[in-house]
């Protein structure tokens, strides 16, 4: 019996060759989009989670809040925090820090071996770290023992793709790496361990861990600041819980902790608020400063997951609606069947094998669609997958999930609708189309065309705002800026560096491609968050508020092209700048409550943190610090000269390779031995918006795919229509219809339900894409073109490819349609 059944089956499919292209060409789309987009969904969600017990792990968050404004919500904390929690909070079992001074410092790293040149590398890949991280995240060692490898001074653990970047082929361990830091710290660490190269899925992407213990060699101040300090906000924390630990009731023991370590937070109108991020929520749930990569998005990962959803679907719909479209044509096989004693269940099991026939067919088509697409699509998401992620046993059991899903969704229904035809009105030709079955197809079409507009209206959303974003005024200039990490290797007298950063200014003044070079603390795109509390001078503590804080010297507002609203810029004619002057932004001058900027000019602030009076000579305009998402902040700037950790150099010459190796020229006679890196502060500052880019490019290309399976079920659709009226075209034709008459006539249904479609997903579309919107601080308003062109876009890609067969079918010979009645 089931070898009859396959037998029909694939005399049926052969015999409807066009239909069966449409069908599996459809399929195999939209089964191969969709695995691509649930595997970079599901890359995405599985952050962390290799982890061995990342269930148990989470980091420990600080918001800092002052006068009851939020100030911080930072991803690092107190080096007590750790050690407290443990040895105060039953359920706590281990804890480890990871200091991320390679995230901030320019540090070299370099091998020396005895005669050869040392191999010198700038590096941020780096963090010192508790001896019990290695083992509280299961981190296996290919050299030496994860337990014991971190627990003495200056010993060091360091990646395979860095053993070979420094060592080559030979053996690491024992082998002796040097740091040297622009704050004049020089530390020989023995490289005790090699671990495998961390896998891409993890927000913590460090290539050497260096012993926490190493701190406490710096000095008899060392340990009291690193061990158990309260003051000094600069370390990550992971804690791991047990397994039956209540998270929730961990965290609400921490306040007490808080007031336990730090008592002194009530009086200085401060509180720190310590709170507990899971591990594997870090990536797609975590946008706090001091995070040390930038992580993704979990709205923007439903939303692709969502996609692929709907393009699936798109693709069974059409499988669905041609097959209904066609019954008609079987209900004689299907009569004359059940008169020769068929029951209802062995049809169903025909057509179901039909469609298990038609799924297998277009999951292997799809599967060989997927190897193609891997380069481009990697390309489009940023990220490096490969076949043997795509075909894992996981996968391997999604697809044969999906293959019988499909069978069911996109077979049953229309094995239903064949099976139970009455078999005398068949056999008298009295069967009749199903108005129900046509209302089922058309509102399968319309969601079809929701999708569609939708997808595409949201495309040109999400581009408009990336587009918005990169080329909105930010306050600052910073086209055509090079900006120079600062050396990390420098002379232990400050005066010696100040003479070096002389001789590579000078060396650029002279240099008629460059117009001019600024040293400042930090630069534009740059999340390290530099905020101190400030108020007015002789005011009391409740008056303190948070402001973002910078350096500049006397060049910055001229290479920023910034504005002066009152009074001066830093400038070398008031030597007395470098110690007294300040100038605050404009938003700063409503926060510390002075009327108008000219009103701040000549008064005296203070931060208590640094101890610092300073007098504001300036105010100028204000300016994003960070990406477009957050508001601008107001800053406060202080004058500084030579310690600035970014080098800004603005280009004015259109040779912009030669000008990088002159600069690069002037950089290694002023600080020789120091590696020359550098980035173009636009590309630093759009990086933010990766991302957003990364979004919007995936939601274009499966936007397109969407387009092109609907398309594929209206050829179809519109084939089997116009095959159906081709009587009725005749008889019109006849009686004199033009051809653009008969194209209207068979058109304009699915104008209508594009129409229908169109009006159903303006609304829809746009709240959520205002939803999407609403975590910009500065966002494109959503034009009423869009929905237009989205509209039109869609009709008219729909009406060319009905066009195919209505034209065709407007053109036949009216005595070749009607020579047999």
């Amino acid at each position: 019996m089931l070898k009859n059944y396959f037998k029909v089956a694939v005399r049926s499919i052969l015999k409807n060759k066009f239909f069966t292209i449409v069908n599996v060409l459809g399929l195999a789309t939209g089964i191969a989009a969709f695995l691509l987009l649930i595997q970079y969904v599901s890359f995405e969600e599985s952050y962390d989670s290799f982890v061995k017990d990342s269930e148990n792990i989470y980091r420990v968050r600080l918001d800092q809040y002052s006068n009851g404004e939020i100030g911080i919500s930072s991803a690092e904390n107190y080096p007590g925090v750790g050690p407290a929690m443990k040895a105060d909070i039953p359920g706590v079992e281990d804890y480890a820090r990871l200091y991320n001074v390679g995230y901030k410092n320019n540090v070299v790293i370099s091998y020396e071996e005895e005669g050869n040149q040392p191999i010198k590398f700038k590096q941020r890949k780096f963090l010192y770290a508790d001896s019990s991280f290695l083992p509280l995240f299961g981190y296996k060692l290919i050299k030496g023992d994860a337990e014991s490898a971190l627990a003495k001074p200056n010993t060091a653990v360091i990646s395979e793709k860095y053993s070979k970047m420094y060592f080559g082929d030979a053996d690491p361990i024992g082998k002796i790496l040097r740091l040297q830091a622009d704050d004049n710290f020089n530390e020989d660490c023995v490289v005790t361990g090699v671990f495998q190269d961390l896998p891409e899925n993890t927000h913590l992407k460090f290539e050497i861990l260096f012993s926490y213990n190493t701190l406490y060699t710096r000095g008899d101040w060392a340990p009291q600041i690193y061990d158990r300090s309260w003051n000094r906000k600069n370390m990550f924390t992971y804690v791991k819980l047990a397994k039956n630990a209540d998270p929730k009731e961990i965290e609400r023991k921490l306040p007490e902790l808080v007031n336990k370590y730090s008592p002194t937070l009530a009086e200085r109108n401060r509180e720190d608020i310590l709170i507990l991020q899971p591990l594997t929520s870090i990536h797609l749930h975590s946008n706090l400063s001091e995070e040390p990569e930038i992580n993704g998005d979990a709205e923007s990962v439903s939303s692709l997951g969502l996609i692929a959803l709907f393009i699936l679907i798109i693709a069974w719909v059409n499988y669905i609606n041609l097959a209904t479209a066609k019954a008609v044509e079987r209900a004689n096989e299907v009569g004359v069947r059940k008169a020769m004693g068929a029951y209802k269940n062995q049809l169903l099991g025909q057509f179901l094998l039909e469609s298990a026939i038609i799924n297998i067919v277009s999951i292997l088509i799809a599967v060989l669609f997927v190897i193609l697409a891997i380069p481009l699509f990697n390309r489009i998401s940023g990220h490096s997958f490969t076949i043997v992620q795509f075909f894992n046993p996981t996968s391997i059991g999604l697809i044969i999930g999906l293959w019988g899903v499909g069978t069911l969704l996109s077979g049953l229904y229309p094995a239903f609708v064949l099976s139970s035809f009455d078999p005398v009105s068949v056999l008298k030709g009295k069967l009749m189309s199903n108005k129900g079955g046509v209302l089922f197809r058309r509102s399968l079409v319309v969601l079809q065309f929701i999708t569609s507009i939708g997808l595409i209206a949201a495309t040109i959303i999400v581009f408009n705002q990336v587009e918005f974003m990169r080329n909105q005024n930010i306050g600052l200039d910073i086209d055509r800026v090079l900006v120079v990490e600062r050396p990390g290797i420098i002379p232990e007298d400050s005066e010696a560096f100040f003479e070096n950063v002389d001789v590579f200014r000078n060396e650029l003044k002279d240099n008629s491609a460059v117009q001019y070079m600024s040293m400042s603390k930090t630069v534009p795109g740059n999340q390290r968050e530099l905020k101190a509390r400030v108020k007015l001078y002789g005011q009391s503590n409740d008056e303190l508020k948070v402001l973002r804080y910078n350096s500049m010297d006397y060049d910055f507002l001229d290479l920023f092209k910034m504005k002066v609203i009152a009074g001066r810029g830093f400038s070398a004619d008031y030597p007395s700048d470098i110690d007294t002057a300040m100038i605050i932004t404009e938003s700063a001058v409503k926060i510390l409550g002075f009327d108008t900027p000219e009103t701040a000019i000549g008064q005296t602030i203070s931060l208590p943190v640094f101890r610092l009076d300073g007098i504001i000579v300036g105010v100028v305009n204000d300016f994003n610090q960070v990406s477009l998402q957050e508001a601008q902040e107001p800053t406060v700037f202080y004058c500084m000269r030579y310690n600035g950790e970014y080098y800004s150099i603005r280009i004015n010459s259109e040779n912009i390779p030669q000008t990088i190796a002159q600069i690069k020229q002037s950089w290694d006679k002023a600080f020789p031995g120091n590696p020359f890196v550098y980035f173009f502060l636009d590309d630093y500052f759009n990086r933010q918006y990766a991302n957003e880019q990364q979004f919007g490019d995936l939601f274009a290309v499966f936007s397109i795919l969407a387009i092109f399976i609907c398309c594929l079920g209206l050829f179809g659709l519109s084939a089997y229509t116009a095959q159906q009226r081709t009587k009725e075209v005749g008889i019109r034709k006849v009686l004199g219809s033009s051809i653009n008459n008969i194209f209207v006539l068979l058109s304009k249904e699915f104008v209508y339900l594009i129409l229908i479609g169109t009006l159903i997903a303006i609304p829809l579309t746009y709240y959520l894409m205002d939803q999407w919107l609403a975590s910009f601080a500065y966002k494109q308003p959503i034009a009423w073109w869009v929905f237009i062109v989205s509209g039109l876009s869609v009709i008219i890609v729909a009406l060319i490819t009905v066009s195919f067969q209505t034209v065709k079918a407007a053109t036949v010979n009216p005595v070749n349609s009607l020579k047999y009645e």
